[in-house]
């Protein structure tokens, strides 16, 4: 504990950034009626909040390690913040729903660079060695998640322009912190560069290819239960932001804690089954209690705990399918997955409204199947998986490049 508080101020300086970069995520979720309210927009354009930030992500997640091998660690880190808060600022300062959507696209390509760079950038000046990094980071990406929701709520009280406001502002300081206290790139030992293909060829090794189909179910059923639920709740802003704080912290703790304990217990392909087949299971009771706002609040959180397990154990088995550098394989595996959280919104209020409110737990619920058919169909591939994990710093990097979604 003692390697990891003393650390210099630009370890400190990124992994604030880090924070507020990861509180992205689920930050517009408690905001979702109040602003579908104000600009006279309807559930299914107001998911395009989502639709709009993950797409652009997916897609950036392809290119990050060319660009920034090119530009340098901290070059990278200070583009990826900017167009943060000036998409950020943009969003909050837009008076239609179409011009918010936009501004949700930039932001998630500033995220994008952000997010593929901090990790390395917090091992190459950290001190007390690469463990203590890596669990300083893992700290930064918990906290984010876990707070992110409850920040939305509690200013998304106040108006929907609240969240947007305030991640402009913190990630100003941010940016402010990391351009005056970390070290230039001409200082460090620049990464070899990757070639621009690297991505796309990686998705050609079968086994990575099973996983990357595998997590683009996924994260449908992922982000059914994030983006739509605000919906069937009815709930206020700060009673959203509380409830998806649980599912927050409950999706940080198994991912760091539960996600590793089982895996030392039993193979990686058999967690995927068996969490896979629990979260089909939770969105099925999810539509069964629809109606019920505690029975769904009850389904939310403990999806969260599900999906902290699946979350570190997919990005886990990323790292071990191949013998490809970690950051190549994992970017193509978080390109292919962002694509299933950029579809899933908008297709489960379009479900909602021909079908019903429960529909969309339920189609979720079959996506979550599929991705246990795809795991299960891929088991020769997957062998390779079961191994164990060579380095932590590279155990990191893939966690982290994964639950950016």
């Amino acid at each position: 504990m003692r390697d990891i508080l003393k650390q210099p101020k630009s370890v400190w300086a990124v992994a604030f950034a880090a924070v507020i970069a990861f509180m992205g995520i689920g930050l517009v979720d408690p905001i979702l009626p109040t602003i579908a309210a104000d600009l006279d927009a309807t559930p299914t354009e107001t998911e395009m909040l989502f639709t709009s930030y993950l797409a652009v992500t997916g897609l950036a997640m392809f290119f990050t390690s060319w660009l920034s091998s090119r530009l340098g660690a901290k070059r990278t880190l200070m583009f990826g913040l900017a167009l943060i808060v000036l998409f950020a600022l943009f969003a909050a300062l837009s008076n239609s729903v179409e011009a918010v959507i936009g501004f949700r696209a930039g932001w998630g390509l500033g995220n994008a660079l952000f997010v593929s760079t901090a990790l390395a950038t917090i091992v190459g000046a950290a001190a007390g060695g690469s463990s203590a990094a890596i669990i300083l980071y893992e700290a930064a990406l918990g906290l984010g998640i876990a707070v992110g929701p409850l920040v939305g709520g509690v200013l998304g009280h106040i108006s929907w322009r609240g969240p947007f406001f305030g991640t402009a502002a913190l990630m100003a300081i941010g940016f402010i912190a990391i351009v005056t206290l970390l070290k230039t790139d001409d200082d460090a030992a620049k990464p070899e560069p990757v070639a621009l293909s690297a991505p796309f060829t990686a998705l050609a090794r079968p086994a990575l290819g099973v996983l990357a189909v595998a997590a683009l179910f996924y994260n449908m059923a992922f982000f059914v239960l994030l983006a739509y639920s605000p919906f069937p709740l009815g709930l206020e802003a700060l009673g959203l932001g509380l409830t998806f704080f649980g599912w927050g912290v409950g999706l940080a703790v198994t991912s760091v804690f539960l996600a590793p304990a089982l895996t030392a217990r039993l193979h990686r392909t058999t967690v995927l089954r068996i969490a896979l087949t629990l979260l089909a299971l939770t969105l099925v009771a999810a539509g069964l209690l629809v109606e019920s706002v505690p029975g769904l609040i009850v389904c939310i959180v403990f999806g969260g705990l599900v999906l902290g397990v699946l979350n570190t154990v997919l990005t886990e088995s990323v790292m071990e399918a191949t013998d490809l550098p970690r950051s190549v394989a994992s970017s193509a595996y978080s390109g292919v997955r962002f694509v299933g959280g950029a579809i899933a919104p908008s297709a489960a209020t379009l479900l909602a409204d021909a079908f019903g409110e429960a529909i969309p737990y339920y189609a979720a619920a079959g996506s979550a199947a599929v991705a246990v058919i795809v795991v299960f169909a891929g088991h020769r591939v997957l062998r390779r998986v079961n191994t164990s994990i060579a380095s932590g710093l590279e155990e990191a990097e893939a966690i982290s490049t994964g639950d950016a979604s």
